[in-house]
């Protein structure tokens, strides 16, 4: 029995320890996509936060905009750091605040032709060229398998998400 407890407990900790390796290199990883997307767009204005707007934005459905709310679920940011974002954004004149023709006191945030141009003529251009470079001795299969394991982390990671809403939710507000 003595055995069986040992055996679960240096489970336990590689486990524990594979862990901590994971999510450090994770961590990592959004650090330098961060840094070296950055720079492959850069010459366009662009930085990945911006990228992954126009992004979101370029995709057929989102072609008549898309609200704030939506737009930062989808990209999962908090709507007060996606405000910042699509206000620098629309200075610079990639995206526009229109109003939604379905709900007049609704805004839809939406691609603009200079955007769309930086975005289709300049950006991906570097965007493919990046992704070529990042994933240069990766297989489609390996490709495959990465992205496999990374959703089925992101749908726990939004399973705790959802949980701590619920929480959330259920306090008492405080006086």
């Amino acid at each position: 029995m003595a055995r069986n407890t040992k055996s679960a407990s240096n489970t336990a900790t590689t486990k524990t320890e594979l862990a901590n390796r994971l999510f450090f290199r994770l961590y990592q990883c959004a650090n330098m996509l961060h840094k070296t997307g950055t720079r492959a767009v850069e010459a366009e204005g662009l930085t990945t936060q911006q990228w992954a707007v126009l992004g979101a934005l370029s995709r057929p459905v989102a072609k008549a905009g898309m609200s704030i709310g939506d737009l930062a679920r989808y990209l999962m940011v908090s709507r007060q750091n996606l405000a910042g974002l699509i206000g620098r954004m629309e200075r610079d004149g990639h995206v526009a605040i229109v109003p939604d023709a379905r709900d007049r006191r609704s805004r839809l945030v939406t691609m603009t032709e200079t955007g769309r141009h930086v975005w289709n003529d300049l950006a991906q251009p570097k965007i493919r060229a990046y992704y070529d470079q990042v994933l240069a001795d990766f297989s489609i299969n390996d490709t495959t398998h990465a992205l496999h394991y990374l959703l089925k982390i992101l749908d726990n990671m939004k399973r705790i998400d959802d949980g701590a809403s619920d929480l959330d939710a259920d306090e008492e507000p405080r006086d």
